[in-house]
């Protein structure tokens, strides 16, 4: 299976790390972020990787060299536009493929979360497959989740399920389908827009995550989950 890590974006909420350095390259326990992905999918043997470019592109690409792929955007076209500037270009034609968010951090359980999506995998059910974490075990997590697992895995916005569900966050880990962004809106806009269109559907599935996960949005987060990765000094 190919992938695309999504690491165009501004970085915002991690400013002043990110006024000279881009997001996927700030590092925890000396290894930048997006190289935590780069290696999970190295463990799968992903074909190809593909990886979005816009602010301090540059140094991304020079950090990262011929390891992937690469695409810029000029606007940025925010997670829907960049995924669906690169299927524009050619990539992905009709096979499912990874997302990763390049400021992501998890650790695998007994199994590699990427294997363990790739396994439940259902072309005939699913337009997209998330990675989700049990709020209660997200590290640095304070927010209420974002969506209700069904036993069948078929999932809802937090918003709109029947009060009691357990809630997760998802972890910006994902295998979506191309078919997914058929008369998508084009220009900037969010994959939220497309996981409302496969909710409607009931073809957007979760699978939980059986290992750790990090939410690195802060510098505060950031420092936190240095610190726990580094183990005791």
């Amino acid at each position: 299976m190919k992938a695309m890590i999504l690491a165009a974006g501004f970085g915002t909420r991690m400013q002043p790390l990110t006024n000279t350095t881009p997001k996927p390259l700030l590092k925890v326990a000396d290894k930048p972020l997006i190289d935590w992905a780069l290696d999970r999918l190295s463990e799968v043997n992903c074909q190809q990787t593909l990886v979005n470019l816009h602010y301090l592109g540059a140094q991304i690409q020079d950090h990262l060299k011929t390891r992937v792929s690469y695409i810029s955007e000029n606007p940025v076209l925010e997670t829907g536009g960049g995924v669906q500037n690169a299927i524009d270009h050619g990539h992905f034609k009709d096979q499912p493929f990874y997302v990763c968010n390049a400021d992501n951090l998890w650790l695998d359980g007994e199994r590699s979360a990427l294997a363990r999506l790739a396994d439940a995998w259902d072309d005939a059910s699913m337009d997209g497959l998330l990675l989700l974490q049990d709020v209660n075990k997200a590290n640095g997590y304070d927010g209420d989740g974002d969506f209700v697992r069904e036993d069948t895995g078929v999932l809802q916005r937090l918003r709109d399920a029947p009060q009691g569900g357990p809630a997760s966050v998802f972890t910006g880990v994902q295998i979506l389908h191309p078919r997914l962004f058929k008369d998508a809106p084009g220009g900037a806009y969010s994959l939220n827009i497309l996981y409302d269109k496969a909710l409607r559907n009931g073809r957007l599935h979760g699978l939980v995550h059986t290992g750790d996960w990090y939410h690195v949005g802060t510098p505060t987060d950031l420092a936190a989950t240095d610190k726990i990765l580094r183990g005791p000094s």
